[in-house]
């Protein structure tokens, strides 16, 4: 696939420099008239903009055909994520009639009004009627599409307080994250970047004279109820970060300075989505690739790869640093006993801080 891509990113630099080599060519004053189009040019660039016009339609029906599947837009695990996925399909819809409609008539125009000898073209200083139908027709679509996605973002982000939401903090340093739980009191304590200190393991900079902050939990896992609300207050200690969850259709930024915030259902436990038919699949392709990787390296006296198996991830949406690829969290979604069993297992805050 590697090499299919190199070989056609070629051919366009290819033609990119003759067609620039041909410009030149054509702007020169003592340049051959003989290089002026004839009707069999005009005729042949004609059919060529129909043979091209296929070859679009071609290759969008063989995209469709091995690549139109897309898990990800179907295994939402949050309340919210049906409503984005039924609003990222109408908007792909949308596009795609008039991107098929616009290409029709753009090169099938180029083969109508091709240039023959004799003909002239009819000029308009206006119209307006078809100036009206170009612009009021993209309005309405544009902003039929802007109103649904702000009415879908506001609901999204409208925090019903009166649910007793989880509240968890997300702190994005480079090139990892944090997880810091609100403990019994569902409340977090006061923290600032220059109340760090790692002489007696207070990494996350939480006041220590805040009662609010003795009960919370740090966590390098995330770990969440399925079925209960979770509002996610998120910290940088650094740099631009984005914490970005795609299963749960979740992606707010971290921003050095201030805190920023996110909330979501999850609805489907991790045991359950990797139960997903779908994902499932995916799973098996991935492991069957690294088998056969894992042969080679073997056969060379090398580790052989681990098998993949699916779990939800927190991601940095932000090129943050040389190891932005690698800033990731697991997020493990249970049931509230199991969930209740492993925050039980964790120490306090207060606990965890080293007696000088």
């Amino acid at each position: 696939m590697t090499g299919l891509l190199t070989i056609l990113i070629l051919l366009g630099i290819t033609i990119a420099i003759w067609q620039m080599v041909k410009i030149f060519d054509l702007t020169q004053t003592n340049r051959d008239k003989s290089q002026v189009a004839t009707d069999k040019d005009n005729s042949v660039n004609g059919y060529l903009m129909l043979a091209f016009l296929g070859f679009i339609y071609l290759i969008t029906i063989i995209s469709f055909a091995l690549w139109g599947d897309l898990p990800l837009v179907s295994n939402s695990a949050s309340e919210h994520g049906p409503e984005i996925d039924r609003l990222m399909i109408i908007t792909m819809f949308v596009i795609f009639v008039v991107q098929t409609i616009t290409q029709f008539l753009l090169h099938y125009f180029a083969f109508k009004y091709k240039g023959e000898k004799g003909k002239k073209a009819l000029f308009y200083a206006d119209n307006d009627k078809l100036e009206f139908i170009w612009t009021i027709i993209p309005v309405i679509a544009l902003a039929g599409l802007i109103m649904y996605g702000l009415f879908t973002w506001n609901d999204i982000m409208l925090i019903d307080e009166e649910k007793d939401p989880l509240v968890v903090e997300l702190y994005a340093q480079q090139f990892n994250w944090k997880a810091r739980y609100a403990g019994k009191d569902n409340v977090l304590g006061k923290a600032n970047v220059r109340l760090i200190n790692l002489d007696n393991a207070n990494i996350l900079g939480l006041d220590e004279s805040d009662p609010y902050a003795e009960d919370d939990i740090i966590t390098t896992e995330l770990h969440l109820p399925v079925g209960k609300p979770i509002l996610f207050k998120m910290r940088s200690q650094d740099v631009l970060h984005s914490a970005y969850m795609p299963h749960f259709r979740a992606q707010m930024n971290c921003v050095p300075g201030m805190i920023t915030q996110f909330s979501f259902t999850p609805t489907i436990t991790t045991e359950e989505m990797r139960l997903n038919p779908e994902i499932y699949d995916k799973v098996s392709n991935i492991n069957e690739i690294r088998n056969k990787k894992s042969k080679k390296l073997q056969a060379k006296g090398e580790e052989p790869l681990d098998r993949y198996e699916f779990d939800y991830l927190l991601l940095c949406n932000k090129i943050c640093g040389k190891s932005h690829y690698n800033m990731q969290m697991k997020i493990i979604v249970e049931n509230e006993e199991d969930y209740n069993e492993w925050l039980k297992e964790q120490r306090l805050f207060k606990n965890s801080l080293v007696q000088n």
